[in-house]
């Protein structure tokens, strides 16, 4: 099946470049072109296609003006372009609250050392992308009110995304590209008494800023566990995502650093292009940030973490797997399970992308299977 997609920018030579790299395929089909936001937001109504890429800075009307307009009027996945600056960084968090599915950098250098690693990269991701669901659709909303105290940025109020299902219908009647196996059944939450975990290991991919927010942002101030994140993301996003978390909650988030001690409220984020390990010796956690191995196709990596956290606290930690491509967090969940830990995964409705958590669910490793917006209160129910 071929994929439609609208390339979005102001950027002339841009918008040649990528349709000629995405058209190489044979798989993607470029329907259309806009110069800017409004152009963008026109031609998605009128051409309906599959993905939509598009810049974050523009004339007339800014990316993430057009992705929250397309959202609301004609909910498209859309992949985002975007600089690896610290404020490229945030502008490309607002974009992902506003509904946008994936980000890459626009700077083609950063993507890639070749042209056919940068083709190949370019391709995957757009397809991937297609077999996502647009944000907005199928989820119950966020709160209204703020779940933190603290101030928030114009940005950290923007509305939250609300992830829906893969491999579904679409707006249009258009079925998403090569939909994704239906999940195991769902199995029922378990209401026994609260337990106490030494640690809370949540690993996420695509999908999964917007839905760390959603889970982190209920969580009491006094949350008797310490929590450590992986999310795959650069390391020039990491610090700002860190203080987005920070501001909107009531525990207390930031990027994890060497050396550092675990303790109950406070979760530490894996650091981008870094390994994050943890080690405890004569009862004393602490943090291992390590150079990222180029062997590895993800820094930081899930199966890294929760791999160390089976090793430092066998049968102790609870391991969460959110929404993402592919299926890191699948052989770390493995070891955690088999050191007794239990395991929970995202249920593929609630899934942006439901690649990581369906691999843990096949795999048989989830002792609970839950909807985004159950993960947070049964993390209260099931931990305080």
């Amino acid at each position: 099946m071929t994929v439609s997609v609208l390339v979005v920018d102001d950027s002339g030579f841009f918008r040649k470049r990528l349709t000629e790299i995405l058209t190489s395929s044979g798989q993607i089909r470029v329907v259309g072109a806009a110069a800017n936001g409004r152009e963008g937001v026109e031609l998605a109504a009128s051409l309906r296609p599959d993905v939509i890429t598009m810049d974050y800075e523009m004339p007339i009307m800014d990316g993430i003006s057009a992705v929250r307009e397309i959202m609301q009027k004609h909910p498209t996945p859309v992949l985002m372009f975007s600089s690896l600056t610290y404020e490229g960084a945030r502008i490309t968090l607002d974009a992902l609250e506003a509904g946008a599915v994936d980000f890459l950098p626009k700077n083609f250098e950063e993507i890639a050392r070749d042209g056919s690693q940068l083709q190949k990269i370019l391709i995957d991701r757009v397809l991937d992308v297609a077999r996502s669901r647009p944000s907005g659709r199928s989820q119950s909303p966020a709160p209204s009110t703020p779940a933190s105290p603290r101030p928030t940025s114009p940005s950290a109020r923007a509305p939250l995304a609300k992830p829906s299902a893969t491999g579904r219908p679409l707006a249009s009647g258009r079925q998403s590209a090569q939909p994704l196996p239906e999940e195991p059944s769902k199995r029922p939450m378990r209401k026994g008494p609260a337990r106490h975990y030494a640690v809370v290991a949540i690993g996420t991919s695509t999908g999964g800023p917007v839905a760390l927010q959603r889970v982190l942002s209920v969580l009491p101030a006094n949350f008797p566990s310490p929590i450590v994140l992986v999310q795959h993301m650069p390391a020039s996003f990491t610090p700002a995502f860190a203080e987005r978390l920070n501001k909107l909650c009531k525990i207390e988030v930031r990027q994890a650093e060497d050396g550092d001690s675990l303790r109950p409220g406070l979760a530490l984020l894996a650091p981008g292009g870094k390994q994050m390990m943890i080690e405890n010796r004569s009862g004393q956690p602490r943090v291992r940030i390590l150079p990222g191995d180029e062997r590895l196709n993800y820094r930081p990596c899930v199966d890294v973490t929760f791999g160390s956290l089976a090793r430092a606290y066998p049968g102790k930690t609870l391991g969460v797997i959110l929404t993402g491509m592919g299926s890191d967090g699948r052989e770390g969940c493995r070891m955690m399970k088999q050191s007794g830990s239990p395991i929970w995964s995202q249920d593929e409705k609630s899934s942006v992308i439901y690649g990581m958590p369906m691999a843990v669910a096949k795999a048989g490793l989830s002792d609970e299977v839950l909807s985004l917006d159950e993960v947070g209160p049964r993390l209260i129910e099931g931990v305080c």
